[in-house]
């Protein structure tokens, strides 16, 4: 079958109502995370022969606009918004049963990806690979997953936020931003001195729900194009006001060495992004949708979308895949040399297909780990108690708790 027909086909075999613009943004995100850590993550090789984490943003201040466009949690969680609401809206049965379902979703390929990496540090250490490689391997690989959790808890605020945009639409996700400015005039104001550093855990919750609950009103039908429109003129002023006015980090990942970052946890700048973004994509939505039409640029939409997780969760992996080898090879531009020169961007972008092809052949037997489990016999529950295990022996490693 040539690709032609294999498009042909997804695309007869896709249902009227599906919402192909939804399905579109969401790819565009899931696609942004990757390509955003494969290109401003580096590494540097020690005398030892171990890789250490870097970044180029370290060297390159005017690399953070890129940081700008690759930081796309917010259309992420503003299409996972949307789509839960249809979700919870076509429930078969109790609101337990959907949110088990949902939960088994995503943990699925979590246990998977860390349950494979606690059977591989062994074998990799015995081959002589240095322990501070496997660590800083294992950091990166675990780093993704906050994400999930993060997300496993605002799907389960689903009724509540559904509640909320019956009753004040688009306005809903409005006492997330005060929430998140508080928190951040705590930490950053003329009180910042006496302000403990555990404060900032504070925003965790308000900041990825935000534009999750603006998601909901929108599966609700309650933001217009007028909200949109809103949401993207100011979340643009809010953001440049930020930046120019209140001297926030202009990166939007975390650079080493910096006192402060925006994600991590989520300040206001991560918010006001968030919201110009999504105003952005609800105001494109039309547009998307019918240029999705098309069955050649409807197949990888549908193909990266039936992959999420096993992009989320094995994007690292195909990175390290290349970089581990080369640290044995000593200094590899691009690779295994510090990110702080031009020739290292040029030689980085270079790498970014292989990466790419790496991640192909790991999905092509990672993917089993997003299938259903197996009915709940004895042996079925066995191997997931084992990997239950495995998972948490991987999680105490990567902490450095042992």
């Amino acid at each position: 079958m040539s690709v032609r027909q294999l498009a042909s086909r997804i695309d007869e075999r896709t249902p009227v109502h599906r919402d192909r613009a939804a399905d579109g943004l969401r790819a565009l995100a899931l696609l942004a995370v990757p390509t955003g850590h494969w290109l401003l993550g580096g590494f540097t090789l020690d005398g030892d022969g171990a890789l250490h984490n870097a970044s180029p943003l370290s060297a390159f201040a005017v690399f953070s606009p890129v940081s700008w466009v690759l930081q796309m949690l917010g259309v992420f969680f503003l299409v996972g918004g949307y789509a839960s609401v249809l979700s919870y809206h076509r429930r078969p049965s109790t609101d337990g049963a959907w949110l088990r379902a949902r939960m088994v979703r995503l943990g699925r390929p979590v246990l998977g990806v860390t349950a494979v990496w606690a059977l591989m540090i062994p074998v990799l250490y015995a081959a002589g690979v240095p322990e501070d490689t496997l660590r800083t391997g294992a950091k990166l690989v675990i780093q993704p997953l906050w994400f999930v959790g993060v997300y496993a808890v605002v799907t389960a605020l689903t009724p509540y936020c559904v509640r909320l945009a019956g009753r004040l639409g688009g306005w809903a996700a409005a006492p997330l931003i005060g929430s998140v400015a508080a928190v951040d005039f705590l930490r950053y104001g003329p009180y910042a001195d006496a302000v403990p550093p555990w404060l900032g855990v504070l925003n965790i919750l308000p900041g990825w729900l935000f534009a999750y609950q603006l998601g909901v009103s929108w599966g609700e039908g309650r933001l217009t194009r007028c909200g949109a429109r809103l949401l993207l003129v100011g979340g643009t002023a809010l953001f440049a006001v930020l930046l120019l006015v209140f001297h926030y980090p202009a990166s939007m990942v975390g650079v080493p060495g910096e006192a402060r970052a925006n994600s991590h946890p989520p300040s206001l700048l991560v918010l006001a992004l968030a919201s110009a973004q999504s105003g952005a994509a609800l105001l494109l939505h039309g547009p998307i949708g019918r240029a999705l039409r098309r069955p050649a640029l409807w197949a990888p939409v549908v193909v990266i979308n039936l992959s999420a997780m096993t992009i989320l969760c094995w994007h690292q992996t195909a990175m390290l895949a290349a970089a581990v080898p080369a640290s044995f090879a000593g200094a590899v531009p691009g690779l295994t040399t510090s990110p702080d020169s031009a020739s290292w961007i040029i030689a980085r972008l270079a790498w970014m297909p292989l990466f790419a092809a790496l991640l192909l052949l790991i999905a092509r037997y990672a993917r089993r780990f997003e299938e259903p489990w197996e009915a709940g016999t004895r042996g079925a529950k066995a191997r997931r108690a084992a990997a239950g295990l495995l998972a948490a022996g991987f999680a105490v490693f990567a902490l450095r708790l042992a």
